[in-house]
C-alpha cells in the first residue's frame, strides 16, 4: 500500500525538486508499410502512425492531470526508415518524401519528435542505407519534428568507418542547410554505436526489428531529486552515498511505471521499458553537473569527475532495477553540454574540454551530446571524434553517441541559442590536428576479441 508519507514525498520531488516524466514514446513499427510504390509507402505510413497514435497527447494529459506527474513531451518512434524505404526509394529525394510523411503525421497528433528516420550499418552500408544517409541534411533541413540516427558499430561487428566518413560529412552538410537557425538541423541528428532498439530518448529513438507492433516506452528524469538528496549526505562515506543514489532512484523509477502502466492500460499497448535517465534540463537545479558538485568536486571537469560519474551511473541503474522488471533503453546520467546548466558554466570557464567529455563517455549513459563546435571544422574531423567515440562503446560494450553541432559562423567563445529544453551553449575548441588521413582509408575497424563469444 501506499501511504500518504509516500504521497507527500512524491509531491515535494515533483513541485521542488524538477522530477518529471520527460517522454512517453509509443513505438511503432512500419514494416506492415512496405511496397515497391512510394505512394503507397507514404499513405500507409501516415494512416498507422495516426491510427496507432491518436490518443498519445490526450492520454498523456489526462494522466498528468489524474496524477499531478508533469509529463514533458510525447513523442512516437518508427522502424528504421532505411528498411522501410528500401524497395520504393531509389534517391535521397524519394526519401526526403518520406521525412516530410512522417513530419506531417507528427503534427497531425500533436507529438514533439518521431524517432526513426535512421539506418543502422555497423557492418556495411546497403544501397538503400547509403541513399538515407545522403537524404539528412535536406529531410532535417525541411522537417520540423523528425529526428534521425545513425548506428554506425557495435561490439559485435566492429566500426563501419565509410559510414562514419559520410557521416561526418551529412553532420557537416546538415549544419549548413540549417545554418538560418543556428545550424539546428544537427541537434536533432546523433550516431551511435550499440545503438538500442528500445531508446524512448531523442534524437536516436528507433523502433527496433526484435520489438512488436507498437509499444509504450517511458523516459524518467530526475536530476534535481538526486541532488536534493545528496544535499542531506554531506561529508558521509561512499556507503550511504551510494545508498543515497540508489534509493532515490527507486523511487524515480516507481513513478515511471506507475505512469508507463496508466498509458500502456488506456491506449491499448504494451508496455516496454522504463528508462531510468538523469536528463538535465537547462534549469538551475535540474542539472547532473550539480549533482556532480553536489558529491564533492569544486566544478564538474575537475580530478575526480570521471570517478564521480561512473559511481552516479551504476547506483541510478541498481535503483532503477530494483524498481521495475523492465528497466531498458539507455538509464543512467546524461552529460548534454547544451541541456545543463552546470555543464555549460563548466565549459564557459574554460573548467571542462572535449577530451574530459570523452573521458566521462566511458562511463555515462551515451556520449558526446549537444556539444556546439566552431562551424569551420573539418568534416573529416568531426568523424575522427564519431570514430573516437563508436571505439569507446565498441571495446567496453556500451552505448555510446554523437551529437556534435557545427555552428556555420560561430567560432570559439560565442555562444549559440537553441532554445527550450535543447538550452545554449558556449562553441568548444576541438583538436585541429588533422585525422584526414586515417578517417580516408575505406572499409571497417574489426570487432574487438571478446566480442567472440559464441
Amino acid at each position: 500500500m501506499i501511504n500518504i508519507f509516500e504521497v507527500n514525498e512524491t509531491n515535494k520531488m515533483i513541485e521542488q525538486e524538477k522530477l518529471d516524466v520527460r517522454t512517453i514514446t509509443i513505438g511503432i513499427s512500419l514494416l506492415d508499410c512496405c511496397d515497391s510504390d512510394l505512394t503507397i509507402v507514404n499513405e500507409k505510413i501516415y494512416n498507422k502512425i495516426t491510427r496507432v497514435a491518436k490518443d498519445l497527447v490526450k492520454t498523456g494529459q489526462e494522466i498528468e492531470l489524474e496524477y499531478g506527474v508533469p509529463i514533458v513531451n510525447k513523442r512516437i518512434s518508427v522502424t528504421p526508415i532505411s528498411l522501410v524505404g528500401a524497395s520504393c526509394c531509389k534517391s535521397s529525394e524519394d526519401y526526403v518524401t518520406i521525412a516530410k510523411t512522417l513530419d506531417r503525421a507528427a503534427k497531425t497528433v500533436g507529438v514533439n519528435f518521431l524517432g526513426g528516420y535512421s539506418a543502422l550499418c555497423s557492418k556495411g552500408m546497403t544501397r538503400s542505407e547509403e541513399l538515407l544517409i545522403r537524404s539528412i541534411p535536406q529531410a532535417l533541413a525541411e522537417t520540423e519534428r523528425v529526428c534521425s540516427s545513425v548506428n554506425v558499430g557495435s561490439t559485435k561487428t566492429g566500426i563501419d568507418m565509410d559510414a562514419v566518413r559520410l557521416m561526418g560529412e551529412m553532420i557537416l552538410e546538415t549544419a549548413k542547410a540549417t545554418k538560418e537557425h543556428d545550424s539546428l538541423g544537427c541537434a536533432k541528428l546523433v550516431v551511435f554505436c550499440n545503438a538500442p532498439d528500445d531508446n524512448p530518448f531523442m534524437a536516436g529513438a528507433f523502433h527496433g526489428v526484435t520489438e512488436g507492433d507498437a509499444v509504450i516506452n517511458v523516459g524518467v528524469s530526475g536530476p534535481g531529486v538526486v541532488k536534493s538528496a545528496l544535499e542531506a549526505c554531506r561529508g558521509q562515506n561512499f556507503e550511504v552515498l551510494c545508498e543515497t543514489i540508489k534509493r532515490t532512484a527507486f523511487k524515480i523509477t516507481r513513478v515511471g511505471q506507475l505512469v508507463a502502466q496508466e498509458a500502456s492500460r488506456r491506449l491499448g499497448i504494451p508496455f516496454g521499458i522504463i528508462d531510468l535517465s538523469l536528463a538535465p534540463t537547462p534549469a538551475v537545479g535540474d542539472s547532473v553537473a550539480e549533482i556532480l558538485e553536489e558529491i564533492g568536486l569544486e566544478s564538474v571537469g575537475a580530478p575526480g569527475t570521471t570517478a564521480a560519474l561512473a559511481m552516479l551511473n551504476d547506483q541510478v541503474k541498481k535503483g532503477g532495477v530494483m524498481a521495475s522488471s523492465y528497466v531498458g533503453g539507455l538509464s543512467g546520467a546524461f552529460i548534454p553540454v547544451s541541456e545543463d546548466h552546470g555543464m555549460i558554466e563548466a565549459v564557459a570557464a574554460g573548467k571542462l574540454c572535449i577530451e574530459k567529455l570523452e573521458a566521462m563517455t566511458c562511463v555515462c549513459s551515451v556520449g558526446l551530446d549537444m556539444i556546439a563546435i566552431p562551424g569551420d571544422t573539418p568534416a573529416t574531423t568531426i568523424a575522427g571524434i564519431i570514430a573516437d567515440e563508436a571505439a569507446i562503446g565498441m571495446v567496453n560494450q556500451k552505448t555510446t553517441a554523437v551529437r556534435v553541432i557545427p555552428v556555420i559562423g560561430k567560432s570559439v567563445g560565442d555562444t549559440v541559442e537553441f532554445g527550450g529544453l535543447l538550452g545554449y551553449a558556449p562553441v568548444m575548441p576541438v583538436n585541429t590536428n588533422s585525422c584526414a588521413a586515417f578517417i580516408n582509408r575505406t572499409g571497417r575497424i574489426p570487432a574487438p576479441i571478446h566480442s567472440f563469444k559464441n
